[in-house]
């Protein structure tokens, strides 16, 4: 079965289209991402008659209204929506917004003698031998016969023909072909995936977030657009408070609703443990409120699909969006943002380079939503979300498959006791040879990076303990204050004695050290600068470190999961030294999350 058409239709025939709304462009108001120039090329392509490739689009399914009628579904541009907005910035003189959010217009010049077109600037508007803006010619602003009149008044030494045929080419633009692929309103959504990237020659995958937002933004019947702009500004709010301004300035409509009001308190917001993208966002709002995991089945469900029946109902379209709408306004809100951070700063992941994994922060905000949808008690459901965060930053739950983890986790979640299901998966995947063996042999690498490393850091930080060697300085504050990493065995000491940088630089060897310390300490083996710090303990001097008695030295050791037998190491044990560390980290994660 053909599972598309490819027709080619004139340019302005696909402007019509995009004007009355028969192919929605849902992006159009997200910021543009091509500069001038682009744009300028564009347009000499079309001159010149060069192809300027395909566009994709994809009709939506015939939906059921509430009368009992057909509602035929409009086109939604899937690939092509910068060569579009391109075409409707240059020829129609449209608006587009910009890479900072600021509504623009794109003017593009053209010179009829050299047949050149350049972005306006204005060095062309003080030159005669430009027509500053094409748009104005090719909308028919000014007639072609007043046009060349104009130009050769001003510039009376020129070819008339050459400007006339010029002048000519550039008004008939527009009627240049484009072609379109358009996609059969019955494919599902992994299919025009595929076919997206067989078409498409840089293959670049669509992910079925940006076919939700392309969903949400082109429905005009339950306030689509508002609730994708929702989206979007309160991503970009995340990262840059000072954007409320503009928004303010320039959106005077959407600065009116509902959604602008509950992300007011991002304006004065710096925190960025968990600055959420448009892909979050949707994720997180739809699989608490729908408790599926699937993005695809949303994109069905705001087109109204009935799973039973495989029709299409207008009912099901407006249920969808309402729920939809009330996961988004769950996320954004001021006390479930902030409470949840709270969670995971509380569990000791305090800074942004302490987390690795954004679907593990995803899921755990699902879970943190959901159980307060259930009425679970609050201080359960701060135990619930650090516990089975961790859990799932340790097994690596979500670095695969996802949206079948979140499929199937919500489900549970749903229609059975949290605490029998957090049990069950803890008893199975978190043994003790999980803690005995295999987190160990996990623990057995040079990512400074890896997941393993971080939670061993957050339980640090969960405990209030002391950097190595200091009397007062946290872990947390060298964290939070972009202290360093630094090793036990010095990396000199090693690499002098012929081990690789593989081997010297082994998460077991980190350890987070003022950095003053880590001078004094230098390049001896741990043995004599353990000499040297018990000599001046000894003598009551803290010129190395501020640890002024034997016990407070050997409750920093322990801290720090380093086994007191360092202060007898030298070269021969290395290796003795990383299997020990390994196990005295893997037991304190499981001390500081995992015992009742």
């Amino acid at each position: 079965m053909q599972k598309y058409s490819v027709n080619q239709h004139l340019i302005e025939t696909l402007l019509t289209w995009v004007k009355s709304g028969e192919i929605a462009i849902p992006e159009i108001q997200r910021p543009f991402v091509w500069d001038s120039s682009k744009v300028r090329d564009l347009m000499d392509s079309l001159y010149q008659g060069f192809p300027i490739g395909y566009v994709i689009a994809w009709r939506n399914p015939n939906v059921r209204l509430k009368d009992g009628s057909m509602s035929e579904g409009k086109k939604i541009l899937i690939d092509g929506q910068q060569r579009v907005t391109a075409l409707t910035a240059a020829i129609l003189g449209e608006y587009v917004i910009d890479k900072t959010y600021k509504r623009v217009k794109i003017k593009i010049a053209f010179n009829p003698i050299l047949q050149k077109f350049e972005v306006q600037n204005p060095a062309i508007l003080k030159d005669v031998s430009w027509l500053p803006n094409i748009s104005q010619a090719i909308n028919g602003e000014v007639s072609i016969l007043k046009l060349v009149r104009q130009y050769l008044s001003q510039n009376p030494d020129v070819d008339e023909d050459v400007v006339e045929k010029s002048f000519t080419n550039l008004i008939n633009i527009p009627k240049k072909q484009i072609g379109i692929i358009e996609l059969a309103h019955d494919l599902d959504i992994e299919t025009v995936t595929e076919i997206f990237i067989r078409i498409n020659s840089k293959g670049v995958v669509l992910s079925q977030a940006d076919f939700a937002m392309s969903k949400i933004a082109s429905n005009t019947e339950y306030n689509g657009n508002q609730l994708r702009k929702a989206i979007d500004y309160f991503c970009h709010l995340a990262i840059s408070p000072e954007f409320y301004k503009h928004i303010e300035d320039n959106d005077d409509e959407f600065a009116k609703t509902e959604f602008f009001q509950k992300m007011k308190w991002l304006k004065s917001e710096t925190e960025d443990l968990y600055d959420p993208t448009y892909t979050d966002m949707i994720r997180v709002a739809f699989t608490s409120q729908f408790n599926r995991g699937k993005l695809s089945d949303l994109v069905s469900l705001l087109s109204g699909r009935n799973f039973e029946t495989r029709t299409f109902e207008d009912a099901i379209a407006e249920q969808s969006f309402a729920k939809f709408k009330i996961g988004i306004m769950n996320f954004m809100n001021e006390t479930n943002f902030k409470r949840f951070l709270m969670i995971i700063k509380s569990a000791g992941f305090i800074s942004p380079k302490l987390i690795r994994s954004q679907n593990a922060l995803n899921f755990a905000y699902i879970l943190y939503l959901k159980l307060k949808e259930l009425n679970v008690n609050s201080v359960e459901i701060e135990s619930y979300v650090r516990r089975w965060f961790v859990y799932s930053v340790l097994t690596g739950r979500y670095s695969g498959s996802a949206e079948s983890f979140f499929d199937f986790d919500i489900k549970q979640i749903n229609n059975r006791p949290f605490d029998e299901y957090l049990k069950e998966k803890e008893e199975g995947e978190l043994s003790e040879a999980f803690w005995n063996a295999s987190l160990p042999q996990s623990l057995d690498t040079s990512v400074a990076s890896s997941p393993y490393f971080n939670v061993f850091l957050a339980s640090q930080v969960k405990a209030n303990d002391k950097g190595f060697l200091s009397k007062d300085v946290l872990v947390g504050d060298l964290i939070s204050l972009r202290g360093d990493i630094h090793h036990l065995f010095p990396k000199d000491y090693l690499r002098k004695n012929g081990l690789e940088r593989g081997k010297y630089n082994q998460i077991a060897n980190y350890v987070y050290m003022q950095s003053e310390i880590n001078i004094k300490v230098g390049n001896k083996p741990p043995k004599n600068y353990f000499e040297l710090i018990n000599s001046k303990i000894e003598g009551d001097n803290k010129l190395v470190s501020g640890i002024s008695k034997q016990s407070q030295l050997l409750d920093n050791l322990k801290c720090n999961c380093v086994p007191d037998s360092i202060m007898n190491m030298e070269i021969d044990d290395y290796h003795e030294f990383l299997v020990l560390r390994r196990k005295l980290m893997a037991q304190k994660i499981k001390n500081y999350y995992f015992t009742l």
